[in-house]
Formats: structure tokens, C-alpha cells, sequence
């Protein structure tokens, strides 16, 4: 069984955040080794407060895990604040072989601010040229980009470093969820998968912690792509209401068995 080491914050909900990486890891074969970055006061609708962890406390649980548990993949969420990046960004640089599955958490759903002026820096200068797979959704990859249209977004991740950005749909008008992959030569893959109705808590980590769970096992990009958001959509289509808010994934009944074009 493969290792992913798991960096983000943790959800009391438990939708989105920690919680639901180690669902979704464990949903799909792996085991996640989990630094917590970040506590939050939050629910199902929204983040209250965001208590970032000491950055010598992150550092600390990252030279004792690593030094005691190889990892496959590398998975991060919530950062918290620019000290916590840039103690992930040096541990990253260590060890250049892991690929890293990054789902920047810059918002809650609910409106909520995750995201200094620092930390968004951070992620253009120092994190993106050691991220594997960028998986934004397109408000996120706006603000990051400081572009507006889909591909021009992508463009300037990738020439910050990114090595594959994948922009996630939902925010557009459409008929269909289209999430679409971008490398080095331009756009590459593109899936459309059914627009769910409801709102969702944690789909992004969802997504990205199946994709660094495939990446672990060593199965092809694009298809390991495919296969996490074919189980992320399962989640969603059986999410349940079990807070006030957002519906909340069943990753643990996830099977990859979504429709896709």
C-alpha cells in the first residue's frame, strides 16, 4: 500500500479538508499520512475562523513522518498563511521525485477568505514550479492567473511551472461540467461529466486526493485523471444532507464508475 502525505486543514464538518482526503485516499488504495496546517471554526455552510498552525510545528511533523514513512505522492490543500508555504515549499524541494497534487484552497464556499496577498505570491513564485498536477477550479484559477478566460488561465499557471494544470468546471454556464487538462504543448484532454444539483462540501478535495492516490500507483496521468474524477463524481451524486449547508460526498461508496464523454 502506497503512502500520500497529506497537508491541509482540518474541517470539524468533516466535508472537506483533512477528513475528506484520508476518505478518498483510503476510498482508492492508499494511505494517507496526514499534517494538519490549519484548524478552522467552520460548518457546512461556511469557514468562521482559520487558526494556522505554528510553521515550526509543520516543519517538525514533516521531518518526523518523512523520515519515518517513504511517500508515493504528495497532496496539499489548505496552507494557511505564507510561513506554512514556505516551510512545505522547502520540504517539497528535497525530494523532486514525488510528483505533488496541489488543490488551492483559497476560499470557503462560503465566501470566507483562506488566502493573504503573501500566500497567493507564494503559490505563483515558490509552489507552482514543484506542483505536479494544479487542480483549480476557475475562480481560482482567475485570481491566480490574474486572467478571466479559461485557456489564458492555464497559460500563465503553466509558465509559472506548473507541470499539468487541471481547471475544474462547475462555475460556468453550461450544460455540463467540463474539466479541462493543460501541459506544456496546450490543451490536452477535456471531460464532461453531468452538472449534479445541489451544493457540495469538499469536492475539490476529493478530486485532488483521488488524483494523488492513481498518481501514487503509478498509473498513467491522464488515466489516473479520469478515474478520480469518475469517483468523485460517484461521491457527489451520492452526497447526503447532513448539516444545515452543503451536501457532504459518500466517498467511501466512490467507484469510478461515472459517466463520461
Amino acid at each position: 500500500m502506497k503512502n500520500i502525505l497529506v497537508i491541509g486543514g482540518h474541517d470539524p464538518s468533516g466535508g472537506a479538508g483533512i477528513q475528506a482526503d484520508i476518505e478518498a485516499i483510503a476510498a482508492n488504495g492508499c494511505h494517507a499520512v496526514t499534517v494538519i496546517s490549519a484548524l478552522t471554526v467552520q460548518d457546512t455552510s461556511n469557514v468562521f475562523q482559520m487558526i494556522p498552525v505554528k510553521a515550526s510545528i509543520l516543519r517538525r511533523q514533516l521531518d518526523v513522518l518523512l523520515d519515518d514513512m517513504p511517500v508515493a505522492a504528495v497532496k496539499i490543500g489548505l496552507i494557511g498563511n505564507a510561513e506554512n508555504a514556505r516551510v512545505i515549499a522547502q520540504r517539497l524541494r528535497m525530494m523532486p521525485q514525488i510528483p505533488v497534487i496541489v488543490d488551492p484552497v483559497l476560499a470557503a464556499g462560503g465566501g470566507s477568505e483562506l488566502a493573504t496577498d503573501a500566500l497567493l505570491q507564494f503559490y505563483r513564485n515558490e509552489l507552482l514550479p514543484l506542483t505536479t498536477v494544479f487542480t483549480p477550479n476557475l475562480p481560482e484559477a482567475q485570481r491566480l492567473s490574474e486572467k478571466i478566460e479559461v485557456d489564458s488561465c492555464a497559460y500563465a499557471l503553466l509558465d509559472k511551472g506548473a507541470k499539468n494544470v487541471l481547471i475544474t468546471g462547475g462555475h460556468e454556464q453550461a450544460e455540463a461540467v467540463v474539466n479541462r487538462l493543460y501541459d506544456i504543448s496546450g490543451k490536452v484532454e477535456e471531460w464532461k461529466w453531468p452538472i449534479l444539483e445541489g451544493e457540495f462540501h469538499g469536492s475539490g478535495c476529493t478530486l485532488a486526493s483521488a488524483i494523488a492516490a492513481f498518481v501514487a500507483q503509478q498509473i498513467p496521468l491522464k488515466l489516473a485523471l479520469r478515474l478520480a474524477q469518475a469517483y468523485t463524481c460517484d461521491a457527489l451524486d451520492s452526497a447526503r444532507k447532513l448539516g444545515k449547508g452543503q451536501l457532504i460526498p459518500l466517498r467511501i461508496a466512490g467507484g469510478g464508475n461515472g459517466d463520461v464523454e
